[in-house]
């Protein structure tokens, strides 16, 4: 089967203020995790996406309390001070037994904290759904290192993690996949049409190898998922971001703090971080109108980005940066109704969904919908943020000059280790 591998991602430890570790649960991770984990140094100072996304704005209207994330990755430490009460364990498939609320690799605690890191005293640091609950499934912890790949992880265990997640109750509204493989396998199709038919939003990364030929990565370029590149603080694409017509947003993933197991924070960068922005997002959606499908939360997620420069769709930067205030605030026509917008779902049933994937036109989440909302008469939102884009410094992307390892056709996330 397939393995599901690790891309790296530049980590920096901002020197902060230090949170409190509880010995308990630093004896447990020594005991699991070899070599043993360190904290990270929490910053006081306001990371640069919260800045952009003014959270203050945002959470005086949703915070996505009453809405659950899967997040399948390496596992979520919950008790680092952000994330205790904001994670439940869903199962780890790859061992066939845990709670998957051991994390080892940090990737999965990283992720989790974007969606749900509650605040705390003296640290700016906090989620885009501070109120969401994060529910852990372990599915992998292989990732990739200066001599090769190391750690498990297979497409089998990705698959019975999606499972896990549509069979658990409160079901999941949302999915977050910070990973990717370049493996086309039914299976996994079968899955994420599984949980898309179960009403949950599903978004992926789109991976890290866009100087590598921009391999197809999946699930991401599965019709019905929302493929998620990323972008740095000047709006412009993070050079390994991959490009292609599967990418449908982009969001924060150069240089973005997260948190990491036991205690504070490391600065880390790959499409895996721009994906909690979108599944968050997504939260804060769903928690202020409970009653929206999962297709009217992706159209309007498509509809309400900050769009690039040139036009909509971008190879780059699909339909452009998520907004999540924009999301929660701005007025979308409705997409039923004779001589109006045709429904979400016969587009995702008009581009064949319940068939092979494919990387062409008809892939695009949502493509004929969201460009026929985005050129429809009395969307002022394009006319508003078309210029704040351009502000942005909006142009094309550029390339990495520490690129990840060539992906060796088994997959990815992406690595968080120490700078230098």
């Amino acid at each position: 089967m397939s393995l599901i591998a690790v891309a790296l991602a530049l980590v920096t430890t901002p020197a902060a203020v230090t949170l409190s570790v509880r010995p308990a649960h630093a004896a447990g991770v020594a005991a699991v995790c070899s070599p043993p984990l360190a904290p990270g140094q929490p910053a006081p100072d306001e990371p640069w996406p919260q800045a952009r996304y003014d959270l203050a704005a945002v959470h005086r209207i949703s915070q996505g309390a009453g809405v659950t994330v899967a997040v399948l990755d390496s596992g979520v430490d919950p008790t680092h001070p952000q994330l205790a009460g904001a994670v439940r364990g869903g199962g780890d498939p790859l061992t066939g037994s845990g709670d998957g609320l051991e994390d080892c690799v940090g990737h999965g605690t990283a992720v989790a904290s974007l969606i749900a890191a509650r605040p705390v005293p003296g640290v700016a640091f906090r989620g885009i759904a501070p109120q969401a609950t994060v529910l852990s499934i372990r599915v992998g912890d292989r990732r990739a290192t200066e001599d090769g790949y190391v750690g498990t992880g297979d497409v089998a265990a990705l698959v019975a993690g999606i499972r896990a997640a549509v069979a658990a109750r409160p079901r999941p509204r949302v999915l977050n996949l910070s990973i990717s493989t370049t493996t086309d396998s039914p299976a996994l199709r079968e899955a994420i049409r599984a949980a898309l038919d179960a009403d949950i939003v599903v978004v992926a990364a789109v991976g890290n190898l866009a100087e590598r030929g921009n391999p197809t990565p999946y699930p991401a370029a599965y019709d019905g998922v929302v493929g998620v590149g990323a972008i740095g603080s000047t709006g412009v694409r993070y050079g390994p971001s991959q490009v292609g017509r599967y990418v449908d947003l982009v969001a924060p993933g150069e240089h973005v703090l997260a948190a990491t197991p036991l205690a504070g924070h490391v600065a880390v960068s790959g499409t895996s971080f721009a994906v909690p922005f979108v599944a968050g997002t997504a939260a804060l959606i769903r928690a202020r109108w409970p009653d929206l499908d999962r297709t009217e939360v992706v159209r309007r997620l498509l509809a309400t980005a900050d769009p690039p420069a040139g036009g909509q769709p971008s190879l780059d930067y699909g339909y452009g940066v998520v907004n999540p205030l924009r999301a929660l605030t701005e007025i979308i026509p409705p997409a039923a109704g004779a001589g109006q917008l045709p429904t979400v779902d016969r587009v995702l049933d008009a581009a064949g969904l319940a068939g092979a994937p494919t990387g062409g036109p008809s892939r695009r989440v949502l493509a004929v919908a969201a460009a026929l909302l985005l050129a429809a008469a009395g969307v002022t939102a394009v006319a508003m943020v078309a210029p704040a884009g351009r502000r942005r410094g909006w142009r094309p992307g550029r390339l990495d000059p520490s690129p990840p390892p060539p992906d060796d056709g088994r997959g990815l996330f992406d690595q968080i280790r120490s700078s230098p």
